[in-house]
């Protein structure tokens, strides 16, 4: 399958959006101006030089212009070692995919020799520059901006990034200097106004959504012994297809947005070089050293005819080690963690020859609280000695003992040097990613829950034993069953587990989290359909003819 990737964010370049880097020389408040302009604080921000490693892509509007906008790292001509080589790699590679470049100096420090590095490095840029001159908070520094008309472009835009002071000028000047629209982003537009027509009419209640009832939950039972039987089942499924037309509308919508899948991990297990494998370039710093990856970098990636968002993250550290170290890496974690809440499914990448440590443990435990999809990727393969065919059993063994409640979870072992296995972390991802949108009828839930209970009962607790009425599926992503009991409270854990087991058993849900929740409820009647009343018999005349009945009597 023909794989491309894109930069992050909504589209790219290639869909027709504009690109925007930003460049110059570290510690100018690159970061600051990318979340600025994005509106969002997505790139770590730190008074020290170079915290900024790999490109980071966002998304931006303005006077009706979409684009795309890239932090880097800092402009050096003499890097000081082989991670800040790379760096300038990366910012070097975002000035020759970008349609406007922003040249950012420092109104405080004035012109420096790195200043006109960078400056003599953009001379031979294709796009148009615009000189920003940032830390410009005050009208004295205002006119101090103008000694960067030395540098040799017409105009300089002075701006205070950390407040928006300038800022609104410089979109302008940025949208100005923006090649035309394309086609794409023509019919984007159509499309965009079409939608938001469509709202109107829908909050103007001209438009008429499908009702699915007060409570959003069927009611069920047949009075009596408030057991669920077939005839009761027949009626539900009947009673559902509106609400099921509702669900779709509501699946398709959701269904447009692409699937996230985040690597995540510890420090050093090749996260990124997995990223790059799948990619088929460098698209994020890779280094034996740990803690090379700071920010979370998005990248669209075409799969058939569809898109996926890859999310690279830093690694997730032990507590204390965090804690006690630099701040940058502290907002790396936070960022990692808010990285797993935003996407559909996690892959879990572990070193194969260190196999599955505690660290290991309590990340994938975060992935499950949180609901995702997960995927365990045993990395470094290719350096695990002497290998049978029952190797990568046992190691299968070895995981599900360390972390039972992860047995839901499908295993890969790969290895992101050489290649080995990579595409089918992103197979099982997008088939996980499927299956967290699976939604089950409420009928045939409630067929598997009376074989469930009939094979094996409820155990009783203090005496009684728990009844349980009925279940329907509350929500997907993560799939979401409700059970309506006659004490809720007393259903066992380990009852709840076999209930788990035969939802599985019976519809799947490979690779994701399923939650079961138990409610109190009493049987309630099921409202049977009402039969229509027979028609009143025409009643004979004279002569033979059929006279028909009646009606009321009008009031004299």
């Amino acid at each position: 399958m023909a794989r491309t990737a894109r930069p992050g964010g909504a589209a790219s370049a290639a869909g027709g959006i504009p690109v925007v880097a930003i460049v110059g020389r570290p510690n100018v408040g690159k970061s600051t101006l990318y979340n600025r302009i994005i509106g969002a604080r997505v790139a770590i921000v730190e008074d020290r030089a170079r915290t900024t490693r790999d490109r980071l892509y966002g998304d931006a509007e303005w006077n009706g212009r979409r684009f795309i906008v890239v932090d880097t790292g800092g402009l050096e001509v003499d890097p000081g070692d082989a991670i800040e080589a790379k760096v300038q790699e990366q910012a070097r590679l975002a000035i020759s995919e970008a349609d406007v470049i922003l040249l950012l100096v420092d109104a405080i420090s004035g012109t420096t020799p790195a200043d006109l590095e960078a400056a003599e490095l953009l001379r031979r840029a294709k796009a148009p520059v615009l000189v920003v001159v940032n830390k410009a908070d005050n009208e004295k520094r205002e006119l101090d901006a103008a000694e960067f008309y030395a540098l040799g472009w017409e105009e300089t835009y002075p701006i205070a990034a950390s407040h928006g002071r300038g800022v609104a000028d410089l979109l302008d000047a940025v949208v100005w200097a923006m090649p035309p629209e394309s086609e794409s982003e023509i019919a984007r537009k159509a499309r965009d106004a079409e939608a938001e027509a469509w709202a109107r009419e829908v909050a103007a209640g001209r438009l008429e959504p499908f009702v699915v009832g007060t409570d959003g939950l069927p009611a069920i039972g047949d009075g009596s012994d408030g057991v669920v039987d077939e005839a009761d089942l027949d009626a539900l499924d009947d009673n559902e297809a509106e609400a099921a037309r509702w669900d779709a509308l509501i699946a398709a919508e959701a269904d447009q947005s692409p699937a996230s899948i985040a690597f995540v991990g510890r420090p050093n297990v090749g996260k990124s070089s997995l990223l790059n494998a799948l990619l088929g370039q460098e698209r994020a710093i890779v280094s034996d050293i740990p803690g090379t990856t700071r920010d979370t970098i998005d990248t669209r990636l075409e799969w058939g005819r569809s898109e996926i968002v890859l999310i690279d993250t830093a690694g997730i550290r032990r507590r204390g080690k965090v804690a006690s170290g630099p701040a940058a890496e502290r907002f790396s974690t936070l960022r990692a963690l808010k990285a797993i809440s935003r996407a559909d499914v996690a892959v879990l990448v572990i070193d194969a020859v260190e196999g599955l440590t505690a660290q290991d443990a309590h990340v994938a435990g975060y992935v499950a609280e949180e609901g995702r999809g997960l995927v365990i990727a045993v990395n470094k393969w290719d350096l695990v000695e002497d290998k049978t065919d029952r190797t990568f059993d046992q190691y299968v063994e070895w995981i599900r003992a360390d972390v039972p409640f992860l047995d839901f979870a499908p295993v890969v072992s790969i290895s992101a040097t050489t290649g080995q296995r990579v595409g089918r972390v992103l197979e099982l991802a997008i088939d996980i990613w499927a299956e967290r949108r699976k939604r089950i009828s409420t009928g045939e839930l409630n067929r598997v829950l009376m074989a469930a209970t009939d094979r094996t009962p409820p155990p009783p607790v203090r005496g009684r034993r728990p009844k349980l009425f009925y279940v329907t599926q509350a929500a997907v992503a993560p799939p979401t069953f409700v059970f309506f009991a006659n004490d809720a409270a007393s259903v066992h854990f380990s009852y709840r587990r076999y209930l788990e087991n035969q939802l599985r058993d019976r519809f799947g849900y490979h690779g994701t989290p399923i939650r079961l929740i138990f409610r109190d409820r009493t049987a309630v009647r099921l409202p049977r359909r009402r039969k229509s009343a027979p028609s009143p018999a025409p009643r004979r005349v004279a002569g033979g003819r059929a006279a028909l009945p009646k009606g009321p009597k009008r009031a004299k």
